[in-house]
């Protein structure tokens, strides 16, 4: 048959189908031994896509984190701003309280003023609700006849209470605060027994101990601003003197040990250490004397005691009731 174009069908020789037939069968070969080797190479490129993910860790609740000194600001602006309030300045309390907008009241606004206010107790009642109790020195103006005698009653004369208000208090999702309720006026925390420290019984200043004469130019140093503070000073030990310097004179009037009774002398074995309660008597530019407390770590090198650490606090009796 004349395979012309015109025809509609492509002839070839036999040696090209052959040839067609060879590349055919090698193609074939070559597709069975690529599909594992490429199904291999797509689990060891995706293994992604086809581990399971890790659930993602919950967020932290902002209101379950809370800083309780947020809750505790608020609520002493609310009290200063509650106790000066009175008939006509209800709007004052209304971005502490929103209802004071329809609330009325009958006293004389500023007969009554709260000064150095503090809140005392923080407790959380539920996530992002607090009850704050906070103490405020409230100065009433009060009729002086009822004091004195006089019969005028037009003169006033201060009087200040020390008196506590108890604040419910919320946080908005804003995250700013919302009283929930007007303060409620309560008795004052009870006062609790004195902390048991972990100290020996106090003894008076010796001048003539190594480790009391340490102390005293310390502090001196650290309060008067007399003499280098450094020189008294462990190495790595980071202090500054109080500046500016709040007292002219500083005497040691007394030491206790942690752990048992004061040494007198003890030895400076290198690298010893010790922990004092010192009070002592600080004398300011007025020629007042005032008595101050402090807790020190001390360290034996090269044969004198050094001011290792002033510790935030004293240490508390391992056995005391009052240990948390």
């Amino acid at each position: 048959m004349d395979g012309g174009p015109d025809g509609g069908w492509a002839t070839v020789s036999s040696g090209a189908a052959a040839n067609w037939t060879a590349a055919l069968r090698w193609a074939a070969w070559l597709l069975l031994i690529a599909g594992p080797l490429l199904g291999l190479m797509a689990l060891v490129r995706q293994p992604a896509a086809t581990a399971p993910s890790a659930a993602p860790a919950p967020a932290a609740s902002a209101a379950g984190t809370a800083d309780s000194a947020g809750p505790a600001g608020f609520a002493q602006l609310y009290v200063a701003a509650y106790v000066e309030a009175g008939k006509g300045t209800e709007a004052t309390l209304a971005p502490y309280f929103p209802p004071m907008r329809g609330i009325s009241l009958e006293a004389a606004a500023g007969t009554q003023r709260a000064d150095r206010l503090a809140a005392v107790r923080v407790r959380k009642v539920a996530s992002g609700y607090w009850s704050v109790t906070v103490a405020a020195h409230v100065t009433a103006q009060t009729k002086a006849s009822a004091k004195t005698g006089a019969t005028d009653g037009t003169a006033t004369a201060p009087d200040e209470v020390l008196r506590y208000f108890q604040v419910p208090v919320r946080e908005f999702s804003g995250g700013g605060y919302v009283a929930a309720a007007l303060p409620g006026e309560v008795a004052a925390p009870s006062a609790g027994a004195g902390a048991q420290l972990d100290y020996g019984t106090p003894v008076p200043a010796d001048s003539h101990d190594a480790a009391t004469g340490t102390v005293s130019a310390f502090l001196d140093a650290y309060l008067t601003g007399s003499g280098e503070l450094a020189r008294y000073l462990s190495p790595g030990t980071g202090l500054s003197p109080v500046s500016p310097a709040p007292y002219e004179r500083i005497e040691v009037a007394q030491l206790a040990e942690r752990g048992g009774d004061f040494r007198v002398d003890a030895a400076t074995d290198e690298g010893a250490k010790r922990e004092l309660l010192v009070d002592v008597w600080a004398t300011g530019s007025d020629g007042q004397l005032r008595p101050l407390s402090y807790a020190l770590a001390l360290r034996a090198r090269d044969g004198r005691w050094e001011i290792a650490a002033l510790d935030a606090a004293p240490s508390l009796s391992t056995t005391s009731k009052e240990k948390k």
